[in-house]
């Protein structure tokens, strides 16, 4: 199929099957197409739209993102996990204010040198936010391009990635290449799904080689297999009786960087060791059932263990921790603030059953 061909057909089957509603195609900017691709890496469009929807509420153009504290970006990404994104995109926001007058560069070199930002988001930005054209390679678009070539291997291995490439430069075309690179997407989430490709509604199919060979299947090839390592912690859920819980601020770098959460521990023993240096006086601790929260490289099974400080003695530790009050706004990763409206709604019922 020639690129002329290939590009008719997807065009064609995107005027009546593709997505022109999401929230991010309503009055596109580069930065709304930035935001929502940063957001869409590794995440599915309906958990999406509505952290898209508030995130842009708080923070609508880029200079609001730029002045804002990172802890109320985070706060406002709570949830999506893979915080570093987050991270980053507050950090390019402010390199762009810095060096480019608050304005996404319009060259594929310099956007795909902020942080964050590689060649298929800058190729994004460049073609849904600013009308240019460049090329995109997402998810979709390798399994889209590896089926239609028969082109075997893992997309990650450098071989496989470079033919990507160049079959995606070959196809993209110069005019409409917004809705071009739409469609793709589109394509490849609706249509030529991870398992069971819905073949008899592709537009390529009757060029697709992994379609004629019976092997959508195996094309393109999964990630080579490695064993995921369990770490195994107790999380201390210490709450006073103003309501308030003992969160501190995770490092920068690493898992849940930058958000506040439980302190960590590997027994009971260092729990009251710990509360002890604070001058926490705390009661009999009690231990849950043991959870698991899964991370992209491996598995966290933690222990939450229960326990309330008869005062709230101001145990502070600056730039470390502090008692806070459970709000919505508080940076918190997804599974430290369902263990902490567990222990509020387990607490107010308790106040109400002693009443």
């Amino acid at each position: 199929m020639s690129p002329q061909a290939f590009q008719r057909a997807v065009l064609d089957w995107f005027e009546i099957h593709g997505r022109k509603h999401l929230p991010w195609q309503q009055a596109p900017t580069a930065y709304r197409v930035w935001v929502s691709e940063i957001m869409l890496q590794q995440t599915q469009v309906a958990t999406v739209i509505p952290y898209f929807s508030r995130f842009m509420q708080r923070f609508p153009d880029l200079p609001t993102l730029a002045a804002a504290e990172l802890d109320q970006v985070l706060s406002y990404w709570a949830g999506l996990g893979y915080y570093s994104r987050a991270r980053n995109l507050h950090c390019a926001a402010r390199e762009v204010v810095e060096r480019h007058a608050g304005r996404l560069p319009e060259r594929l070199e310099a956007l795909a040198a902020l942080p964050g930002i590689g060649r298929s988001t800058a190729g994004a930005i460049l073609s849904l936010g600013h009308g240019l054209p460049a090329a995109i390679l997402d998810g979709n678009v390798k399994r889209v391009l590896s089926r239609h070539a028969g082109l075997a291997g893992w997309p990650g291995e450098t071989r496989v990635l470079r033919e990507l490439w160049e079959l995606s430069e070959r196809y993209t075309p110069t005019s409409r290449t917004a809705e071009y690179n739409q469609a793709m997407m589109d394509l490849g989430a609706t249509v030529c799904t991870r398992t069971r490709p819905r073949c008899d509604a592709c537009p390529l199919s009757g060029d697709c080689e992994a379609h004629r060979s019976g092997q959508t299947a195996s094309i393109p090839a999964p990630r080579p297999n490695r064993s995921m390592p369990v770490r195994r912690c107790l999380l201390a859920v210490l709450n006073n009786r103003n309501g308030e819980f003992w969160l501190q601020r995770r490092p920068p770098i690493g898992i849940w960087g930058g958000l506040l959460s439980l302190p960590e521990f590997d027994s009971l023993d260092t729990i009251h060791e710990w509360c002890i240096q604070r001058g926490l006086e705390v009661g009999e601790l009690e231990c849950l059932p043991e959870r698991r929260h899964t991370f992209s490289h491996f598995h966290l099974d933690y222990r939450p263990v229960i326990g309330v400080a008869k005062a709230r003695y101001n145990a502070a530790e600056p730039g470390h921790g502090a008692w806070f009050a459970p709000h919505p706004d508080l940076a918190l990763p997804a599974p430290v603030r369902r263990l902490l409206e567990e222990c509020a709604a387990g607490a107010s019922q308790s106040s109400t059953h002693k009443a």
